[in-house]
């Protein structure tokens, strides 16, 4: 990390050192977020960056990486802060998606670490040695800034063969670590690989198991993000994806937001019949019965905690919708 503290990019050079108050501790990993659907809102662009507070995703990222052309980087950086204060008096979480070269990534840190910015997705990491020195930045930031320390996530994007090779280890790296995701066009380009669901479907499930294992939330489905124009064929991606296990995914256009807000929520059959088989299970206990069938089929513990966990998300996401419904409806229209 000192070589990293001395780079001219690095503007807390000066700052007091992070040996100096490591009495402050990381907090201990808050509980995992219902975050389904996070869109991408260009850190550049006017028009987006307006429409973005009426749009239903449940985060805007805001991008300072791909969607910025390198002309408009440093001025796009700069107005992070206002945006994401922006986004959050809209009732939005926020994150950030910064650049990769080390430069531009303690400047984009720089700029992005304040309240209102909840996570940093950061895009090729290579291994855990990365994730645990952008962690130290950090901490170093929310320290001079007054922020609780930990306060700010981390989202790791998986997008060449190192990454794949130490995913792990990348998900288990740091109490910082939020959620895990394959970017597909990246990995394709450096694997030299197409980009389909034939070439994708292992470094996804690669990603949705070291995720789990790590107790972070993963992120994704078979295929490419920037394929938006086709609805039906990325709601069966989107559906798909649930199947596997993945909880939620990044969108580029606003017409995804609603097919994976839907996909990745519980749905209304679904609530039923976990209702009524939580029920049966509690009548079941109070007749002492150590086992029971529910709709012809035989029911046991892991099965029942399943229902237990559908239900819990479908409350949360009731709530969610309430206090979005009534930020909303405070937010200012348009003049």
């Amino acid at each position: 990390m000192e070589a990293i503290r001395n780079t001219p990019a690095n503007s807390t050079q000066d700052a007091q050192p992070i040996s100096a108050h490591k009495a402050q501790p990381i907090s201990p990993s808050k509980a995992k977020p219902i975050w389904r659907s996070i869109l991408f809102v260009p850190a550049s662009s006017p028009r987006f960056i307006e429409s973005a507070t009426r749009q239903a995703a449940d985060v805007l990222q805001i991008d300072l990486e791909d969607s910025v052309s390198p002309a408009d980087k440093a001025s796009a950086r700069l107005a992070v802060p206002k945006i994401a204060h922006g986004f959050t008096q809209a009732g939005k979480e926020v994150i950030v998606r910064v650049n990769r070269p080390w430069r531009l990534l303690l400047r984009d840190l720089e700029a992005s670490v304040c309240e209102a910015v909840s996570a940093i997705s950061l895009p090729k990491v290579p291994d855990a040695g990365f994730i645990k020195s952008v962690a130290e930045v950090l901490s170093e930031l929310e320290f001079e800034r007054g922020l609780v320390q930990g306060h700010t996530r981390l989202i790791a994007m998986i997008e060449d063969p190192e990454g794949l090779h130490h995913m792990d280890a990348i998900a288990q790296s740091h109490e910082r670590m939020l959620g895990l995701i394959v970017g597909a066009e990246d990995l394709a380009v450096s694997m030299g690989m197409a980009v389909n669901e034939d070439s994708l479907y292992t470094p996804n499930i690669m990603a949705l198991m070291a995720a789990r294992r790590a107790g972070l939330i993963p992120l994704g489905f078979i295929g490419s993000v920037a394929d938006y124009k086709d609805q039906n064929a990325f709601r069966k991606r989107i559906e798909r994806a649930r199947t596997l296990g993945f909880e939620g995914a990044f969108c580029v256009h606003p017409s995804q937001v609603a097919i994976i807000n839907e996909g990745f929520a519980p749905q209304p059959d679904e609530v039923e019949h976990a209702s009524g088989l939580v029920q049966a299970f509690e009548e079941a206990q109070a007749q002492r019965k150590a086992a029971f069938a529910f709709k012809g089929r035989m029911v046991d513990l892991p099965v029942v905690e399943q229902a237990r966990r559908l239900l819990a998300k479908h409350e949360k996401l009731k709530q969610l919708e309430r206090s979005r419904a009534a930020q909303f409806s405070s937010f200012p229209d348009k003049p």
